[in-house]
C-alpha cells in the first residue's frame, strides 16, 4: 500500500518503511507524528484520491533526525562593474520513517 502526501508544500509518494527527508517540522527525534494532508491512498489494484484530501487517511511516522543539508553557493556577478556578491545557504529538514498508512 502506498500514499502520496503533502508535507511543507511538496509531495511525497510514501509506502511503509520508507526513510525520506522532508521540510523542517517541529519535533524531537523518536517522537511519532501524523500526517493528515493524504492526497491519494492505493494499493495496486485500487486508488482512492482526495478533493483535495483523503477524509479518513492517515500516515504515521517517526521523526529520526532534525539537521540542515550541504550548503549551497550562490555567486552573483555583473561584469565591468567591480560587482560580486556571494552568499550560500543550507536548507533545513527533518529525517522521518514511515510506521504506517491507515485508511
Amino acid at each position: 500500500m502506498y500514499a502520496v502526501i503533502n508535507a511543507g508544500g511538496k509531495q511525497y509518494r510514501v509506502q511503509e518503511g520508507d526513510v525520506l527527508r522532508i521540510e523542517r517540522i517541529e519535533g524531537e527525534p523518536g517522537q511519532e507524528i501524523e500526517f493528515d494532508r493524504v492526497l491519494a491512498v492505493g494499493d495496486g489494484q485500487n486508488l482512492a484520491f482526495g478533493n483535495p484530501f483523503v477524509e479518513s487517511a492517515r500516515v504515521k511516522a517517526k521523526i529520526l533526525s532534525q539537521g540542515r543539508g550541504k550548503k549551497v553557493l550562490v555567486f552573483k556577478f555583473k561584469r565591468r562593474k567591480a560587482h560580486r556578491k556571494r552568499m550560500g545557504h543550507r536548507q533545513e529538514y527533518t529525517g522521518v520513517r514511515i510506521l504506517g498508512i491507515q485508511i
